[in-house]
């Protein structure tokens, strides 16, 4: 059931639901761009809307939230959650992803959709959620996640190369329950 959310700056509704398989193209043209030209994501390859079925596939299995956020009934963005490690014991703890079409940040997208995956893991019983974000000059992403209770936890410096250059990314966590 759509979550209506007022968007503070557009002054228009959200709509924030569950990801479906048609959703998908629309999800891999916002992430292509991140891919291509962006710090934020490490992939340096884009992926397919058939792999990106296929990882919302996965997420799904794992019983996580794959959500979009539509705006005038266009995918303006997109939000899950995945384990955060493969080995049991980090099972009670989970990671965020969030991207937000180009040029439709600023305007509540991505907190509302942080919002809504932060409630389901809350309400599926995991206890910790933490942010990975690409890129420690990515002050958006990191302001995102402070806002909703996230606190920078340390800083992975040089650990990922793409565009020519090292990058960092900055590990941030919040307790949910």
């Amino acid at each position: 059931m759509p979550s209506p959310t007022l968007s503070p700056l557009a002054c228009t509704t959200v709509e924030i639901l569950d990801a479906e398989p048609h959703h998908m193209p629309s999800v891999q043209a916002i992430y292509s761009h991140y891919v291509q030209h962006d710090l934020c994501s490490f992939e340096e390859e884009v992926p397919t809307a058939e792999q990106m079925q296929a990882r919302r596939t996965e997420v799904l299995r794992r019983g996580l939230p794959y959500l979009v956020a539509l705006k005038d009934g266009q995918v303006v963005g997109y939000a899950y959650a995945s384990p955060y490690r493969s080995r049991s014991a980090y099972r009670h703890t989970v990671e965020d992803s969030i991207y937000v079409a180009q040029g439709m940040q600023g305007h509540g997208i991505g907190k509302a959709l942080l919002q809504a995956v932060i409630r389901r893991c809350t309400e599926s019983g995991f206890t910790q959620m933490v942010a990975v974000v690409g890129n420690s000059a990515n002050a958006g992403s990191q302001r995102l996640h402070e806002s909703l209770g996230f606190e920078t936890v340390g800083v992975l410096r040089n650990v990922g190369f793409k565009f020519g250059q090292w990058v960092d990314t900055v590990l941030m966590q919040r307790a949910l329950r």
